[in-house]
């Protein structure tokens, strides 16, 4: 494996294959589909934390996507396995939470997406914004300081 420049330490890896179905008529991975990665990822690290579907339900609380960016820097292709990172950069212990996104192909280390979310909290039965619980606080901790995002 090659050496991979993170773009910060210590991230979350979630990893995918390209696979035929990803591809578009440009013969490259769609860009939906990173947008989907992004989100699988995002979802592996919550339930690493302890927070899957099932601690929302009990909390009544859930984060739900406000805004994503995505830099396209370089195409994958099938068969590519991608190193998809996760950071969270920014909890407000409020109501929003930051995660940053760096996906590297594994064969090469060539950086291909970066990424950021934001998310909001919500109150799962009416689907308005509230307020982190205790729980969300303490299991959504930075992992990487972004200058702007805490």
């Amino acid at each position: 494996m090659p050496d991979i420049s993170w773009d910060h330490p210590n991230p979350f890896i979630h990893e995918v294959s390209i696979e035929a179905q990803h591809i578009d008529d440009f013969q490259h991975t769609n860009n939906v589909v990173y947008l989907s990665f992004m989100a699988k990822t995002a979802w592996e690290h919550s339930k690493a934390l302890g927070l899957d579907f099932a601690a929302y339900g009990k909390l009544n609380r859930g984060m739900v996507v406000r805004r994503h960016e995505m830099d396209y820097l370089a195409p994958s292709h099938q068969g590519d396995r991608i190193m998809c990172a996760t950071w969270i950069t920014g909890n407000d212990a409020r109501l929003r939470l930051r995660r940053r996104f760096q996906f590297v192909k594994a064969e090469t280390g060539v950086t291909l997406l970066r990424g950021m979310s934001e998310f909001v909290c919500i109150d799962i039965e009416s689907g308005k914004p509230k307020r982190m619980p205790p729980e969300f606080i303490a299991a959504y901790k930075l992992t990487a300081h972004v200058e702007g995002d805490a």
